[in-house]
C-alpha cells in the first residue's frame, strides 16, 4: 500500500458565496481527497479547516500552495497549509514565551536529553530578553511586538510557517490570541494554565485561589480555543497547600507543576492519536 500524505488547509476571511466550492474544487483538480471539513461563519467572518490527502508520490506541494493561495487571494482570504502527518520526521515545535522561563526550559531540557520526539524550531516572545533563553539552547528566536495584535499575529503566522512548525506551545505566554489565529491552529496550540480549570480562568490564577482560601491548587494543560481558558483538557495536576502557606511559596511550587504538566501534555500529543469531540479529548 502506498503511503498517504495529509495536509491541513485553513482559510479565514470575509464570508463570500461559493468559498467552500472554490477551495474544494481546486483541491479535486490537484488530485486531493477531502478527509474532513469544518466551517464556521460568525459576524460575517468565514473560517474553514479541512484535511486533504494525497498518495505520497502524487503531492506536489509547491503547486498546491501556489494554486490554493491564488484562490484565497481571489476570495480575499488568508490561507495556511501544514503537513498533518509527522510519521516521516520529528514534529516541529514553536514555543511562545513572555517573561517566565520554567515551562519552556522543561521542554528544551527534555529535547536536549533526547527524550522528546520533537524538535523546537522557533522560540517567539513579546519580550526581547527571552533571546538569551533561545541562545542558550541553540533555537532561533523571534521577537513579536504585541502592541498591535493584528500586526503581531500576521508576523507570528509568517515566521511559524517559514519554520514549518507543526505544533505551537504556549509556555506561559501571557497574551490572548485572536479567534482568527487560533482557527489556523485548531487543536494544535497547547497552553498551560495555573489552576484546575474551569476554576480561576484568566489572569492571576494563583492570587485568585489564594484569596479564596482554597486548600488544593492545580494546573491544567489544554488545547487553545477562541474561548479563553475553556479548551479541551489534556491533563491536570494538583498540590495540597500547607497551613498559612504564603502566595510566593504557592507560586513557586505551582510553577514546577506547570512545567511537568505541560511536558506531559506535549508528549501525549506527540505519542498518541488524539481526537477532540464535543469539547473533550479522547485517547488520553
Amino acid at each position: 500500500m502506498k503511503a498517504i500524505t495529509f495536509v491541513n488547509v485553513s482559510v479565514v476571511g470575509p464570508d463570500r458565496s461559493g468559498a467552500i466550492a472554490a477551495i474544494t474544487q481546486k483541491l479535486f483538480q490537484l488530485g486531493a481527497n477531502i478527509e474532513s471539513l469544518e466551517e464556521q461563519v460568525t459576524r460575517g467572518k468565514f473560517r474553514m479547516n479541512l484535511l486533504a490527502s494525497w498518495k505520497a508520490d502524487c503531492l506536489h506541494d509547491r503547486r498546491v500552495k501556489t494554486e490554493l493561495e491564488s484562490v484565497a487571494l481571489q476570495l480575499r482570504m488568508k490561507l495556511a497549509l501544514r503537513l498533518a502527518s509527522g510519521a516521516c520526521r520529528h514534529r516541529r515545535l514553536g514555543l511562545m514565551v513572555t517573561k517566565e522561563t520554567h515551562a519552556a526550559e522543561a521542554i528544551l531540557r527534555e529535547w536536549k536529553s533526547g527524550r522528546l520526539n520533537a524538535e523546537p524550531v522557533l522560540i517567539a516572545g513579546n519580550h526581547p530578553q527571552m533571546r538569551t533563553l533561545a541562545r542558550r539552547y541553540g533555537v532561533p528566536f523571534q521577537f513579536i511586538d504585541y502592541r498591535d495584535r493584528q500586526k503581531a499575529e500576521t508576523h507570528l503566522q509568517d515566521v511559524l510557517e517559514k519554520a514549518e512548525a507543526d505544533l505551537l506551545v504556549l509556555a506561559r505566554f501571557m497574551k490572548i490570541l485572536s479567534p482568527d489565529f487560533v482557527w489556523h491552529w485548531k487543536n494544535r496550540i497547547i497552553n498551560i494554565h495555573p489552576s484546575l480549570l474551569p476554576a480561576f480562568p484568566g489572569a492571576s490564577a494563583y492570587r485568585q485561589a489564594y484569596d479564596k482560601g482554597v486548600k488544593i491548587v492545580g494546573v491544567t494543560a489544554h488545547f487553545v480555543t477562541p474561548d479563553l481558558d475553556q479548551g479541551p483538557i489534556l491533563c491536570q495536576d494538583a498540590l495540597r497547600l500547607r497551613p498559612d502557606e504564603p502566595l510566593e511559596s504557592i507560586i513557586q511550587r505551582g510553577q514546577k507543576l506547570e512545567a511537568a504538566c505541560l511536558l506531559r501534555a506535549l508528549k501525549l500529543c506527540l505519542n498518541r492519536q488524539l481526537d477532540v469531540h464535543w469539547g473533550r479529548v479522547h485517547g488520553v
